[in-house]
């Protein structure tokens, strides 16, 4: 056998080998799956979404008020229900929003007017209490307008009106709808006394702008009025940082709380001041009343069973809290003198004549702006140590008093 032939048989067997062997069977096709990396892992906070999908959970960050039952919210997948219970005082029905995320649809069952597209990128707010809180959830570029910037303390939100960067719009039922629309805003921030005369969300509303009431102010805990940071995360996506600031915050406060709830000997304490004729003293149900319960004081009208304030007269007040040992929150008093040019009666009071007169006034601008109406709405757990530190100074022997000074 030459060569060539030899090859040819080589060839032959090779082929006939192959041939015998069993054939391979096709990997069977496999059924569709749902792409999950589709599926949101955070909140989305800058933009809108792109090929909605009904079927996804737009927000898997979400939170839940603790310490408020001002507000609460219900998600839906692409949108969240946020319902303010008492918008304003003596409000008989509750305020509905939804919360609908940029690039999806808007639900049934709503007005226009309570729509409004999240994350918000464009914001006008109508408080300063709200300028804390922007700066928390990270988002205080998005600031775009202000009702005045005359009250304002922080320092760049300042910085931000000096560079031309932000509009006003006025206040209550005199506010400039001309300048809203000019802002072109995704909300604007107000709150509400229920008032035609007073309130500025009827005029927007029917200007077609985005308009939301909020209703902290008549919150009675200090941390209950903290908390409605949640809810103004909600229009920005931000559940997640202000779930972690809010806890950090509740967390400092009532571990404050827990060290002054150990004292067995606490001050009486009478506040406030005479206002056209009435002393408005603070409720036993209001927020400032829990403030003085946590400092480990005794409020000479914790047994009041308002929230709000009660009216009184002078002679009532003084009957009561004559001999207190301590006296806080002055309004704008500045100092001994300035109390005595108001009503002379007050160096009557033992408070007085001892030197034990506090007045939360120590962060004021240049226009009377008091910084503790600000910033100290968002720091409670800061409020609360000064209170402390003034009716008992060994519990925090390193605090310095940030918004209360003693009068001389």
């Amino acid at each position: 056998m030459n060569n060539h032939q030899r090859l040819s048989f080589t060839i032959i067997i090779t082929l006939f080998l192959v041939a015998c062997q069993p054939v391979a069977e096709a990997p069977a096709p496999t059924a569709p799956t749902t792409a999950t990396s589709d599926a949101p892992t955070a909140n989305l906070t800058d933009g809108c979404i792109e090929g909605f999908d009904p079927t996804l959970d737009y927000f898997p960050e979400k939170l839940a008020p603790t310490y408020t039952d001002g507000f609460t919210v219900e998600y839906h997948g692409h949108y969240k229900v946020v319902t303010v219970a008492t918008p304003w005082q003596g409000a008989q029905e509750p305020l509905r929003y939804a919360l609908v995320q940029c690039g999806a649809p808007a639900p049934a069952g709503f007005e226009a007017a309570e729509v409004i597209e999240v994350p918000v990128m464009r914001f006008v707010g109508m408080s300063t209490t709200y300028l804390p809180v922007l700066e928390r959830l990270g988002v205080l570029d998005r600031l775009v307008g202000l009702d005045d910037i005359t009250y304002v303390n922080n320092e760049a939100v300042r910085a931000m009106a000096e560079a031309g960067q932000l509009g006003y719009i006025g206040y209550g039922a005199y506010v400039n709808v001309e300048e809203a629309l000019n802002l072109e805003p995704d909300l604007i921030l107000t709150y509400a006394a229920g008032s035609l005369d007073y309130d500025a969300h009827p005029k927007l509303r029917e200007a077609g702008l985005p308009v939301v009431v909020e209703g902290s102010w008549l919150d009675n805990h200090p941390l209950g009025r903290t908390e409605w940071l949640k809810f103004v995360a909600l229009f920005f996506n931000q559940e997640a940082t202000a779930e972690d600031t809010f806890a950090e915050t509740a967390a400092r406060y009532e571990a404050l709380a827990a060290r002054s709830a150990q004292v067995t000997d606490k001050p009486t304490i009478l506040a406030d001041t005479v206002f056209q004729g009435t002393w408005y003293m603070p409720g036993g149900q209001s927020y400032m009343a829990r403030y003085l319960a946590d400092a480990g004081g005794d409020y000479l009208w914790a047994d009041e069973p308002s929230s709000g304030s009660t009216p009184l007269s002078f002679e009532a007040v003084f009957d009561r809290a004559h001999d207190a040992d301590v006296w806080v929150n002055l309004g704008f008093t500045s100092s001994l003198d300035d109390l005595l040019a108001q009503d002379a009666r007050y160096a009557d009071f033992k408070a007085f004549q001892n030197g034990q007169i506090w007045n939360n006034n120590v962060r004021v601008n240049e226009n009377g702006g008091n910084d503790y109406y600000e910033s100290g709405s968002a720091n409670p757990d800061v409020v609360l140590a000064d209170l402390i530190k003034i009716l008992h100074p060994d519990l925090l022997p390193e605090h310095e008093l940030v918004y209360y000074q003693q009068l001389k």
